[in-house]
Formats: structure tokens, sequence, C-alpha cells
């Protein structure tokens, strides 16, 4: 547990209060009261400060078109990085205004897929180099070390290698002969990653951004639930989806549930199962 000393020496004036609050499985997450002002402050124990660069780049890019936790000050104090944001009163909106809020971060482009940064999380570093060819950054930079993870963990075997080179193999044949618009994309798009500030603004939070293709964010929200058809409606008016879209959906979700096949063991194995099943 950090020490209300460690606390104290964070680059904010006058702290006079600190409450933990609910962070993820990720990082401690606490509510930082300084000068009669709430921040919210992320930290991770026993990493340089350099931990929370790739979220600070994040939440910069998604700032050009979405409200987000502004990045404060970063660093690290005795060995532990911190992340101090801007702090978000959490107020009640409609889904529509969330799907229009999405939409608009997609139209956000860049030359090629990537990101400036890399992202390690637990079991991988995600390389986010920069590549002009979507189906190869899919296939080699995302789902490739994903298996390898896999396999190294355990939670892998033959009939599951066999039917993911298959539809590996289609992701290929799909991609060589369509053209994918670069979109910014949040990256870790579930229903714990939005909420609505005090005027009913969508708030996007956590990010692990990267420029790729926006059916990879519109597969995450339909993994874990919490996205109405309000939210669908919405991006819709925006941006409409192309045809086709349920037939992709399904690669871009193996890829969020193999990952929670890694962390969190073989429960997610039928799931996994299922959808590798189709190839």
């Amino acid at each position: 547990m950090l020490s209300q000393e460690w606390f104290q020496q964070l680059p904010l004036p006058q702290i006079s209060g600190v409450t933990p609050v609910s962070g993820g499985d990720i990082n401690l997450a606490f509510r930082v009261t300084a000068n009669g002002k709430d921040y919210f402050v992320k930290v991770q124990p026993n990493h340089p400060a350099s931990y929370f660069d790739h979220e600070k780049a994040g939440l910069a890019a998604l700032e050009q078109a979405v409200t987000v936790p502004h990045p404060v000050e970063s660093g690290a104090i005795g060995g532990h990085a911190y992340l101090i944001l801007t702090w978000v009163d959490e107020g009640r909106g409609d889904q529509y205004a969330l799907g229009q809020a999405v939409a608009h971060l997609h139209q956000l482009t860049a030359p090629k897929f990537g990101f400036a940064s890399d992202h390690t999380t637990k079991v991988l570093t995600k390389n986010n180099a920069w590549n002009p060819d979507w189906g190869n950054f899919y296939l080699r930079q995302r789902l490739e070390p994903e298996v390898a993870a896999a396999r190294k963990q355990g939670v892998w075997n033959d009939w599951r290698d066999r039917h993911y080179q298959q539809m590996a193999a289609a992701i290929g044949d799909y991609y060589a002969n369509h053209q994918v618009p670069v979109s910014l994309l949040h990256g870790d798009l579930w229903a714990g990653n939005f909420l609505f500030d005090a005027a009913s603004t969508p708030v996007l939070i956590d990010p692990d951004a990267v420029y790729g293709d926006r059916e990879f964010d519109l597969a995450m929200t339909t993994v874990f639930g919490g996205f109405d058809d309000r939210f669908y409606a919405g991006y819709q008016s925006v941006w409409p989806f192309e045809a086709g879209l349920d037939q992709r959906l399904p690669w871009y979700r193996f890829y969020y549930l193999c990952m929670h096949l890694i962390l969190f063991g073989e429960g997610y194995g039928p799931s996994v199962d299922r959808i590798l099943a189709k190839y």
C-alpha cells in the first residue's frame, strides 16, 4: 500500500485527501484532492515513469475528436509510475451521442496503420510499428504475437492452431482485395471504458490507441455487451457500416477473447473455439 508520504510527493499543490477508487485490474487508482480540486491518479507499482507514455499519447490523440480525461502530469516516485488525470464527475447520457462521438473519432486518420508508441501489457508488447497494409498489420503485429503468448501460457493446442491458420488465411485473402480506411481507434472499447459526465457528454477513458480498421473497435463493443441500439444508430448517422460487417466481426472478436484466454484462463476457451470452428 502506498503511504501518505508517497502521495505528498505528487506534483499537486496542497493535497488534502486520497481515496482509493475502482480502476480495473491493471493499475491502482485514486481520487486525490489538491487545493480543493479533484484528480484521478493511476499508479503502476515497480515501473518506470515511461510506463504511462502510450496512454498519454493516446489520450492526446483522442482528445482531437472526443472528450477524455486530460493528462495533467506523469512520472515516477520511489520506483512507482503515476499518471495524473483531470477528474470527471459522472452523469447520465444518451448512447446515440456516444455512437456519434466514436464515429467522429474514427474519422481521424493517418498515412499508415500503427501508432507512435508500443504498448506493453501483462503478457506481451503490442508492436505498433507503422505499416501500410492493414491485413499484414493485423496478422503479423496483433494475432501472431497473441497466439505465441497463448502457446507460452499453455492455453493453445493443435486443434486451435489448425483452425487459426485457416482463419488467418481467410483474413489475409480478404484484405489483399479490400481497401481499409485508416481510423484512429480507442483500442479497448468495452462498456467499462466509457461514461457520461455531469453535462451528459460522452467521455472515453483508458485507451489503447492505434490507427487501424474501425471495425476492430466496433467488434469490441459486441464482445461483452453494454452498447445498445442507440449507440449503433448514432454511429451510423455519422458513418454508415460497410456491407458484410457481421461476417468480419468474428475475426476481430477473436483477438479480444484470445487475450482474455491468455490472461484469465480456459474459461474463455469455448468462446475462442466457437469462432475458430467457423474456419
